[in-house]
This record gives C-alpha cells, sequence and structure tokens, in this order.
C-alpha cells in the first residue's frame, strides 16, 4: 500500500471520530415517562419475565440481534498474532458488514487469554449477553478446540468464520464452477493447498456434500499429507492417505481442483498445466494468490478460476455467507449452527448465481451485462437479493432440523 493510501486508511479509522462502530437507542427517551420506562421502575418488569424465563430475554432485550465477534488475535488477516487490542480494527470491520449487510448488531470483544482454557472460559461467561458467536481470527490447530466446546458448552450459535464462512462460500461457488466443467463433484480430484483453518473447514464440507474423501489431497508446508508422515497433528490425519505423491506438482498431476488457502505464488504454471482438462482453481491468498490470474489463463485457457479479491472475476468474500447465515440463525432463535444449516447456505448462493443479475449490481461494478458462466460462479457481494435467499434457507434448515426456538418467520418467503 503506497503512503497515500496507508494516511488515507488511518484518517479513514480516526476521525471524525475514532473507530468504525457505536450503539444506538433503540426506544423514545424523551420525557420523564420515557426514562422511567427505560430504567427504574419500569425494567423491573421484563427482568422478571426474563427470570422466569431465559427465552423472553429475545422478546425483550436486544439479545436476539446481538453478534459478539470475539478474538483473541493470534490470526488477524494475514497479520499474524498481532495480539488482542491490535485486533480490534478488524473486529469493528466486521461488525460494519454485519450491520451494513444483515442489520446484526454487533459488541466486539478482544479476548487477552494465554491460552485455549482461558479463552473458551472467557466466552462462555460473556455468552448470555448474545444471540450468537462470531469467532474470528484464532491461529489453528487451537480454533479447532475453541469452536467445538463453545458449540458443546452453549446454546446459541457458534461459528468460526475463518473456517465455515470461507468453506461455505468455496462450496457454492465449486459447485457451480464443476458444474459448468461438467464434472461431478464425486468424481472430481480434489487438491488442496493450506491445511489450516479455511482448508480442513471447506474439505469437510465438500465431503458432506458429496466429495469423496480418497479423493482429496491436502498438501501443506512440508509437501503432500500422507499416511507416512509422523508430524501431522489429528485434524490433518483425518484426510492423510497412504500415496506416492510427496510434491505438490505430484498431488496436482490429473487433478480436477485445485484450492488455495494459504500464500501467494506457490504454484508454477508447470503444476497448473499438469492439471486435468477443464480445471477449476480457486486461488485465494489474498491480497496476492497463490498464481495471479493473467498466468493462469495464459497456461490453461479451459480453466475457471476464482480468487478473494475483487477486482478479478469469481471473488470468494465471506461477507457473502456469515451476515445472512447468522440473520437467518437469529430470526429462528437457533440453538447453533448445524452442519444442514451450512449446506443450506450453500445451495441459497449457488442457485442464485443462476439467476439473472440486477442492474445496480452491473452498474456498481461498471458492467453491462454478466451471467451465470466461467466469468460469474457466485454472486457478487453486493447482490441486494442475498438476504432474501441466504436469510430464508438457513432459516428453514434450522427449524427443519429442530434447531429453532420459533417457527419460520411469517416474513419470510414460503
Amino acid at each position: 500500500m503506497s503512503d497515500i493510501l496507508k494516511q488515507q486508511a488511518l484518517d479513514y479509522h480516526a476521525k471524525p471520530v475514532p473507530g468504525k462502530i457505536a450503539t444506538a437507542i433503540t426506544k423514545p427517551c424523551d420525557s420523564q415517562h420515557d426514562l422511567s420506562m427505560a430504567y427504574t421502575p419500569g425494567v423491573a418488569e421484563p427482568v422478571r419475565e426474563i427470570a422466569k424465563d431465559k427465552h423472553a430475554a429475545y422478546k425483550y432485550t436486544g439479545k436476539g440481534n446481538l453478534v459478539a465477534v470475539i478474538t483473541d488475535g493470534s490470526a488477524v488477516l494475514g497479520l499474524g498474532n498481532t495480539g488482542a487490542l491490535a485486533s480490534k480494527p478488524v473486529m469493528e470491520g466486521k461488525g460494519v458488514l454485519f450491520k451494513k449487510f444483515a442489520d446484526v448488531d454487533v459488541f466486539d470483544i478482544e479476548v487477552d487469554a494465554g491460552s485455549a482454557e482461558a479463552f473458551i472460559e472467557t466466552v462462555v461467561r460473556i455468552a448470555p449477553t448474545f444471540g450468537g458467536i462470531n469467532l474470528e481470527d484464532i491461529a489453528a490447530p487451537h480454533c479447532f478446540e475453541i469452536e467445538k466446546t463453545l458449540i458443546d458448552k452453549l446454546d446459541i450459535p457458534v461459528f468460526h468464520d475463518d473456517q465455515h464462512g470461507t468453506a461455505i462460500i468455496i462450496a457454492a461457488g465449486l459447485l457451480n464452477a464443476l458444474e459448468i466443467q461438467e464434472k461431478p463433484l464425486a468424481e472430481a480430484r480434489i487438491v488442496c493447498l493450506g491445511a489450516g483453518a479455511a482448508g480442513l473447514a471447506s474439505m469437510r464440507l465438500l465431503q458432506a456434500l458429496g466429495a469423496a474423501h480418497d479423493n482429496i489431497t491436502l498438501v501443506d508446508r512440508k509437501g503432500v499429507v500422507h499416511s507416512g508422515r509422523d508430524d501431522l497433528n489429528i485434524y490433518k490425519q483425518e484426510f492423510a492417505h497412504e500415496t506416492a505423491e510427496r510434491t505438490l506438482l505430484d498431488a496436482m498431476t490429473g487433478a480436477d481442483v485445485f484450492i488455495g488457502v494459504s500464500g501467494p505464488n506457490l504454484v508454477s504454471s508447470e503444476e497448473l498445466a499438469a492439471m486435468a482438462p477443464r480445471p477449476v482453481v480457486f486461488a485465494l491468498s489474498n491480497p496476492d494468490p497463490e498464481i495471479l490470474p493473467g498466468v493462469a489463463l495464459t497456461t490453461r485457457h479451459d480453466l475457471i478460476m476464482a480468487t478473494g479479491r475483487s477486482d478479478y472475476p469469481n471473488q470468494v468474500n465471506n461477507v457473502l455467507g456469515f451476515p445472512f447465515i447468522f440473520r437467518g440463525a437469529l430470526d429462528v432463535h437457533a440453538r447453533g449452527i448445524n452442519e444442514e444449516m451450512q449446506i443450506a447456505a450453500v445451495h441459497a448462493l449457488r442457485l442464485l448465481a443462476h439467476e439473472p443479475v440486477p442492474s445496480e449490481v452491473l452498474a456498481g461494478y461498471g458492467l453491462d451485462s454478466l451471467e451465470y458462466g466461467p466469468g460469474y460462479i457466485i454472486p457478487k457481494p453486493t447482490d441486494p437479493r442475498l438476504i432474501d435467499w441466504v436469510a430464508p434457507a438457513v432459516a428453514r434448515a434450522a427449524v427443519e432440523t429442530g434447531m429453532a426456538r420459533t417457527d419460520y418467520p411469517p416474513h419470510y418467503p414460503a
């Protein structure tokens, strides 16, 4: 980033007031009567109701529209372990996206925790405040233990967006790309470069959607994750195969799909050229992908490609998912976000890309036209229909699988 852009970013966050989010009052507070309702003595009545029935908190407080965006600052936006306080601008930014796209309120919470156990204990103790917990920027492998434990302990949605948000968007785009390339997911050979939170969650979700376990090859910094290695944690062991493949080139040879959630410039033209006909390449390292689209398209004219960047076609962006997933979960007072709800989000996103693109989206990207095909396999983040497609799908899945405390909302489409 240039010095000018750096200063613009700093000024944006500092002026006219520091930070990007604030609280708002939702009830009139102009008269003595208003104040007596807002605080004492009127506040005693909802207190009594909630003391009798905890679920009444959804009726009388902001709990049902309030998500905690929580981190320990151990894996911040490609910047690494910045610590809890330095992560606050990112967590505020997540709050902006929740509010802007799905009208979900957020408290950002940065936890200075020395261990996974300390972090878990903190979140459990503050959880009654919230309708949902969005875990953010927590390093692997602790993120897996943290999320699982919190899901087991809490009765509200706990969602690690770096895992499942990324997985949902990848899956939606990949299903469409494979459809266009005329390759069934069950038969596709998939290589995933990156064995952290996003990579592992994405491979698990693809399996739930029908990908064959034996067709998935995981590659980390040391090469192919295979059964002969003695340095694998329990999460990587899940994908370890008995194979002679050792390098990324070995794995890429004949592969139908490459998914990169690793680092910049790690894929060569030779490796790309070794893939099967009509490959799908998701090079999602941000801001610099594993292979640049210009290089990839010069090497393979038959590929479909996605990146994490907005200046190339097919941007895999988590904002397509998490605001609307939480919107649907909150609207039915969900106890959690299960696999069925995630799959519902995948298919909602997948199908929305088949629909005609609204004129306001085209105008926002300076395009005359855009239709389902190799250059458009997933909706644009500014598509106003996302909330009407994804949130109801998630809410319906929650109701159908017993995760909801309320009925399907009447204002949602039937």
